[in-house]
């Protein structure tokens, strides 16, 4: 199941009076954001600047991400779908897989009536619009989510499978980036059809493990399972956000660092990981990517010593003729505190380096700072260099980053 044009939608859902308008949202990111159908159909994108959005299509209204509203509509859309399965992964903050299997008889209604009747009450208590897939396997099913929108409803089964693959292109399945797309089509490999009619040697022989699942999904044997855990861990958590006017004034590019830093720092520590590596980008007005990847001395979540390290490397990344207009930074290898306690009371013969020290001093401050921020709010205590980045989204109406406003609601 996969929500249409969700964040707007939402705010369809909230005032229908914006029903059949061209809306967009983003206005408090200086960039378009979410944008409805009717506003697509005006050749509107994504990432569009919003004084450009004014000056372009004045009859578009534009609203600022409203993401606490949007977390509650996920929340109860799930719900609706758990009132019929048991099994549902939430997948995105506005899709979902569930597993409906043997759910036919205790509901006495087909595969096809569960989909489409959970669909409808969607949208009718809602008021959103979904699309909806059904198939043997999470793959097929989200290739059939996507084959029509939006309120689409399309069921995928093993004899109708290859129809539908054979016009999906290669690089429009789940799990398939772009790198692996320009291999598959050197080696031939254009479409859907095309991989799942390889052998499985060939698979084997040409891919990673990850695409062997891939290649048996599409072909009709459930491998990937739904996890209906909720998710509890990272493999990296990245903060970004572009501004307007573009900028090159290097106290504000780093404070704009320094802010993404403690709101990576402040999730990671919610969730009780340290990262091994950290990456940082400045990208330009024409979309350049500058970026640099360096490896910390010691696991860590203290903003302090990651902050202290991008003032080192800046120069790596900024040019001063350049003007930016996106800043982002990316904790990697990100792994739970406790297990590197434990390695280090192991292995670590009771002596500790001078950037473990600093650590777990810095480890008790902020363990005082996050139990103040659950009683008073966020951002009631930041670091100094910070402070030019939080000024500014003061002004800008962005005194929470939309990312933080539920820490819970992971993929957002």
């Amino acid at each position: 199941m996969d929500g249409d044009a969700f964040f707007v939608a939402c705010e369809v859902a909230k005032n229908p009076k914006l029903r059949g308008l061209p809306v967009v949202t983003g206005e408090e990111r200086g960039i378009v954001s979410a944008l409805s159908y009717e506003a697509k159909a005006l050749g509107i994108t994504r990432g569009l600047p919003i004084f450009q959005l004014k000056k372009q299509f004045p009859q578009v209204i534009i609203l600022p991400g409203d993401y606490a509203c949007y977390a509650h509509y996920s929340e109860m859309m799930f719900n609706i779908v758990r009132r019929y399965a048991d099994d549902v992964e939430e997948y995105s903050i506005d899709e979902c897989f569930a597993d409906l299997t043997g759910l036919d008889r205790p509901l006495k209604m087909s595969y096809e009536q569960i989909a489409q009747r959970i669909q409808r009450e969607i949208t009718e208590e809602l008021g959103l619009s979904i699309s909806v897939g059904v198939a043997p396997t999470k793959v097929l099913a989200k290739v059939a989510s996507k084959w029509k929108k939006p309120n689409g409803f399309t069921m995928i089964g093993i004899d109708t499978a290859p129809t539908f693959l054979k016009e999906t292109p290669i690089g429009k399945i789940w799990g398939i980036g772009t790198q692996t797309t320009i291999f598959l089509k050197k080696k031939g490999v254009m479409t859907a059809f095309d991989f799942a009619s390889k052998s499985h040697d060939w698979i084997n022989d040409n891919l990673s493990k990850p695409y062997e699942a891939l290649w048996f999904e599409l072909n009709g044997k459930s491998v990937m399972p739904i996890d209906p855990n909720p998710k509890t861990s990272f493999d990296s958590i990245q903060k970004t956000r572009s501004f307007h006017p573009a900028s090159n004034d290097q106290v504000f590019l780093l404070s704009q660092f320094s802010k993404h830093v403690e709101d990576a720092c402040a999730k990671a520590r919610h969730f009780d990981l340290v990262a091994n590596t950290v990456s940082i980008f400045l990208k330009t007005r024409s979309f350049e990517y500058h970026n640099f990847k360096f490896k910390l001395d010691t696991p860590t979540n203290a903003p302090e010593i990651i902050t202290n390290l991008i003032v080192k490397h800046f120069h790596k990344v900024f040019r001063r003729q350049v003007l930016y207009r996106t800043v982002g930074v990316t904790l990697h290898g990100l792994v739970s505190k406790k297990s590197i306690n434990l390695q280090g009371d192991l292995f670590g013969g009771g002596l500790k380096s001078e950037a473990t020290k600093k650590g777990e001093k810095y480890e008790i401050i902020h363990e005082q700072i996050d139990m103040l921020e659950e009683k008073f709010g966020r951002n009631v205590v930041y670091l100094a260099s910070t402070h030019k980045a939080r000024i500014r989204d003061k002004k800008e109406g962005m005194g929470t980053d939309a990312n933080e406003l539920d820490r819970n609601l992971l993929f957002m």
